[in-house]
């Protein structure tokens, strides 16, 4: 059961999108949230639960200094016939640029339902919000957060544009035929 604060710290599976077909790239979206910040992603991939793996590694670069390394996919069939629901079992590690407490550990996360793809995805975020419920990784989502909007209104800043008062320049020409 998780408590309210863990919620809130907790990274949540906001939406995501997959394509895929013979003969190209799998392509894989996510927006992944925590509390009041939001990080998106997309990457291709061999495959769709690789593209979405991806996607959301890349989304959370900033939050984890690196992706974590999958260690194991299982899926299982808990029923029969075209309803059957899978057992998603997905073990990470830390990544492997993290250093000091943050560098070890074994962290599952499952999903179960008729959409294995979405319970893969499921999976894989259970497993991260595993590794970011240990001690040493309190406060990285909000962290992260924080210094990205501190960046992004840093960017809009910089990037806004002037109007120079002193410019006479007359345009009236560029619009005549």
């Amino acid at each position: 059961m998780s408590t309210g604060s863990e919620a809130e710290t907790s990274l949540q599976l906001a939406r995501w999108s997959v394509s895929s077909g013979s003969n190209v790239q799998s392509r894989g979206v996510v927006v992944l949230a925590s509390g009041v910040h939001q990080w998106e992603g997309a990457s291709g991939g061999n495959g769709p639960v690789d593209a979405l793996f991806r996607a959301v590694d890349k989304a959370l670069h900033g939050v984890l200094a690196g992706h974590p390394r999958l260690l194991s996919y299982d899926v299982h069939a808990v029923a029969e016939g075209p309803d059957a629901e899978g057992l998603v079992v997905v073990e990470v590690a830390p990544p492997s640029s993290a250093a000091g407490p943050r560098s070890s550990g074994r962290y599952v996360g499952e999903a179960r339902g008729s959409n294995i793809i979405a319970a893969s995805i499921e999976a894989y975020i259970e497993a991260i919000n595993a590794l970011l419920r240990e001690a040493h990784w309190a406060g990285a989502t909000e962290e992260a957060g924080n210094a990205r909007r501190a960046r992004t209104a840093a960017t809009t800043r910089s990037n806004r544009a002037e109007i120079d008062k002193d410019d006479t320049t007359d345009i009236s020409g560029w619009f005549e035929g």
